[in-house]
């Protein structure tokens, strides 16, 4: 299962700030915090998305075909969360909606041009 997943950016300080913002809003809090690397969880050793600037010092880039998933408590929460995105300057890659019966998503690219979703399965 997954531990944690690492996105690359070229700017720390605006990635963090912009997951700092819409972690909290999944309950969320920095578990771990070094010049290069920001980490958020729900508690200590749970799941957690990290954001960092890469080790090899060469520009990050976002890979095609690739995506995060986040979990979310329900629909309305889907919701919340991909408009909290979306107003924190996220670009849309698909509103959120039913994609197939009992799964419900919506997609976004964060500042740096990675690709994730909020999802309910329900």
């Amino acid at each position: 299962m997954i531990g944690y997943v690492t996105l690359g950016t070229r700017d720390l300080p605006r990635a963090t700030a912009f997951y700092d913002a819409l972690m909290s809003e999944m309950g969320a809090q920095r578990g771990f915090d070094t010049e290069r690397l920001k980490l958020w969880w729900t508690a200590p050793g749970a799941p957690g998305l990290a954001v960092c600037t890469p080790f090899d010092g060469k520009e990050a880039t976002i890979g095609n075909g690739d995506m995060v998933a986040l979990a979310a408590k329900n629909r309305e929460q889907v919701d919340a969360l991909y408009n909290k995105a979306i107003e924190l300057g996220a670009t849309d890659e698909g509103a959120p909606g039913e994609r197939f019966p009992g799964f419900y998503a919506g997609y976004f690219r964060d500042l740096d041009g990675n690709k994730l979703n909020f999802f309910f399965m329900g």
